[in-house]
Parts: C-alpha cells; structure tokens; sequence
C-alpha cells in the first residue's frame, strides 16, 4: 500500500510514457506477430504449415525415432529457458532486498541518485517480464508432453479411420505449445530491453525500440523468412 502511495511521489512524466510504451509495444508486437497481415506472414505464422506437415509425414513413416527426437530437443530448449527463468527471477528478488549494489552502479551510470524505491519498482517490471516468461515455458513445456502422447497415439496406417484426425490434432497441439514458447521468448527479449530503465526513461525507450526493431527483423525481414516462405505455397 505504501508503494502504490509513494508512485505519484516517484515516477516522473517521462518515466511513466516510457514505461506505457514499453507495455503498448509488447502487446501489440505480439498481436501482429500472432496475427499478422495476409500479405506479410510472420516466420511464428509461416511455421504452423510445417508443423501441420510434420504431422501429416508422421501419419506414413515407418519408424518415428526422428519425430520422438526432434520433440525431445524442442522440450530441451523449454525446459533450459524456463529454468534460466527461475535463477534470474531469484536472484532478482534477492537484489530487492538489498539494492545497494545496484544503487552505486546506477549511480555510476547515470550520474544522479535513484530513490530505493524507484529502483525497486524498475527490478520489478524485469521481474514480470520474466515471470511472465517462465510461465510461457512452463506451458509450453506441457503442451509438448501432450504433444507426445497424442503422436504416440497415431496409428501408423493412412487408411485408418482416426490417423489423419489425430495428426491434425497433434499438429495443433503442437503449435500451440509453439506459440508458448514464442510468447515466452518475447518475454525475456522486452525483460533485456526494460533493464534499460536503469538508465532512465531514455534508455527505457532505446530499450523498447532495440526489442522491437530486433523481433520484428527477425519475423518480418529476416533471411530465414525468406528461405522458409520461398517453401512454402
């Protein structure tokens, strides 16, 4: 109650436009990236045929070590971000309960006193991000389970009466777990641009802009959309 009474004292105007800018950009870049225009399909978006056809080559091949491998690997790497998660959400509630080392730092770069409480308001918008993030893999993580179960689930024959419904379904399992992650990764990228905040509202907003021109090269502009699209119908 204190802290929501001492914000007004805190932030200043310029402190609170970047930080409602910070928020406004990674709602809306998720939206667009979810949702983007029919003629500009994002590589989240561009993915979700492949998964399909993924599912579809599961239904006719033979031995399905491969698949079972590669959603070994793809719980992997949830599994190695959600656990990075979990140490820098600790050691970030640690740094709460003893901001003096951050404090001299700040200082240090931006040459002016930071109130505590300030400061702790600033470990606390990177610490949502990353909750956030940690969240997302924790899901996404268990979607790939599901995702497992149901592709062991598959009869192996075509002219079976369920096979193709249940790759259908796998596929869509699996997209959602994908777009979880995905979620989870923009997470972490804005938790990186809001540690700008340390800065001030300027680097806050260098920040924002860093994130944002980052993911949407990488969906929109970048050499691996033009390979997977060139593929794809």
């Amino acid at each position: 109650m204190e802290l929501l009474n001492n914000l007004p004292l805190t932030l200043t105007v310029a402190d609170v436009a970047a930080l409602v800018l910070l928020l406004a950009a990674w709602f809306g870049i998720g939206q667009l990236i979810e949702h983007p225009p029919r003629g500009r399909p994002s590589v989240s978006h561009l993915m979700k045929r492949y998964r399909h056809d993924w599912m579809a080559e599961l239904v006719t091949r033979d031995s399905r070590i491969f698949d079972g491998n590669t959603l070994v690997g793809l719980r992997e790497g949830t599994a190695f971000y959600a656990s990075a998660c979990m140490i820098a959400l600790g050691g970030g509630l640690a740094l709460i309960g003893n901001t003096e080392p951050l404090s001299g730092l700040a200082r240090e770069l931006d040459a002016s006193e930071i109130p505590t409480l300030l400061l702790k308001l600033k470990i606390l918008l990177i610490l949502g991000f990353v909750a956030n993030a940690l969240l997302k893999f924790i899901w996404s993580y268990r979607l790939f389970g599901y995702c497992a179960i149901m592709m062991a689930a598959v009869p192996n024959d075509p002219a079976a009466p369920n096979a193709l419904r249940r790759a259908r379904a796998a596929a869509e399992v699996n997209i959602n777990a994908a777009r979880n992650f995905n979620a989870g990764l923009r997470a972490v990228y804005f938790a990186l641009g809001a540690a700008g905040w340390m800065l001030g509202p300027l680097g806050l907003l260098a920040g924002t802009v860093l994130v944002v021109t980052t993911n949407l090269r990488r969906e929109f502009a970048s050499a691996s959309r033009r390979a997977i699209i060139d593929d794809v119908p």
